[in-house]
């Protein structure tokens, strides 16, 4: 099996209802791993640390959709996304007959990142990645699986913390950018983006899809989702989709058979 970082590496953003729902994903995964497909996976896990959170009685404030990550809530977001929920990812794909690794962006120094502002406490940008972890563990013949837990490790001052929290969407974008992946795939609870009149789109360009952005008609969750997809497609040649992962195999049918949800691609890539 030719596990090799050639551009025909799958990445996968699994997204927060599948800690909730009984989906086909993880069945989808291994079906795929024992295909020959080289996978990323990277999985995030907000909604079950706010609830981690409400049992210590922390308060959890957002703005504009994140967390505000002070030193308490970092600690739980490390200990539930890091541990919790990339351990139970990883032991599920062995028990259901797959190969996976759990890491997390600071493993191997796999994510840099640098804190964005004061006002967010300790969340994160990315600033740098560092891929050879991911190649290795993939000819390794094994799937990472990856937490977006993350080094602070530009800017970093001297009493900061060594650990940030950066939004999983976003380090799908910048993992598959980085590797220059075939296709960059968000698993959502919804079947794509929509237009400003409710019209369900099934494919946009980078340039209709920032469109959306800089208008306002994607708006919450999508917005970091249609970001990375920008990022992701920089390079020419990788494909963005965002599918409902609700849906049975989905993940399947979209790498075997496509336009399952919105697809977002440079027209200029194909055959690239």
């Amino acid at each position: 099996m030719n596990n090799k970082l050639d551009n025909k590496t799958i990445v996968i953003k699994l997204g927060g209802s599948l800690f909730d729902t009984k989906d086909t994903t993880i069945d989808d995964i291994v079906y795929l791993q024992k295909k020959g497909y080289p996978l990323v996976v990277i999985h995030g896990g907000a909604n079950l640390v706010t609830k981690w959170l409400e049992k210590q009685n922390v308060v959890t404030r957002f703005n504009h959709g994140e967390r505000i990550t002070d030193k308490p809530a970092l600690d739980m977001v490390t200990a539930v996304i890091g541990g919790l929920i990339n351990k139970e990812i990883v032991a599920t794909i062995i028990a259901s007959g797959g190969q996976a690794v759990g890491i997390s962006g600071a493993d191997g120094s796999l994510i840099e990142g640098k804190i964005r502002n004061k006002e967010m406490g300790y969340v994160g940008n990315p600033v740098k990645i560092n891929h050879k972890v991911l190649t290795a563990i993939i000819e390794a013949g094994f799937i990472p699986v990856v937490a977006p837990i993350s080094l602070n490790s530009v800017d970093k001052e001297p009493d900061g913390p060594l650990l940030l929290n950066i939004n999983g969407d976003t380090i799908a974008g910048e993992i598959a950018a980085s590797i220059k992946a075939e296709k960059l795939i968000f698993l959502t609870d919804v079947n794509g983006i929509r237009d400003g009149s409710g019209k369900y789109l099934t494919h946009l360009s980078p340039e209709e899809a920032k469109g959306l952005l800089d208008s306002g008609v994607a708006i919450g969750g999508m917005i970091p989702k249609i970001k990375a997809c920008l990022r992701a497609t920089e390079n020419p040649s990788t494909r963005c989709v965002i599918i409902d992962g609700n849906l049975r195999n989905a993940l399947v049918k979209e790498i075997e058979e496509g336009n399952t949800g919105t697809l977002i691609y440079n027209p200029e890539g194909e055959g690239k």
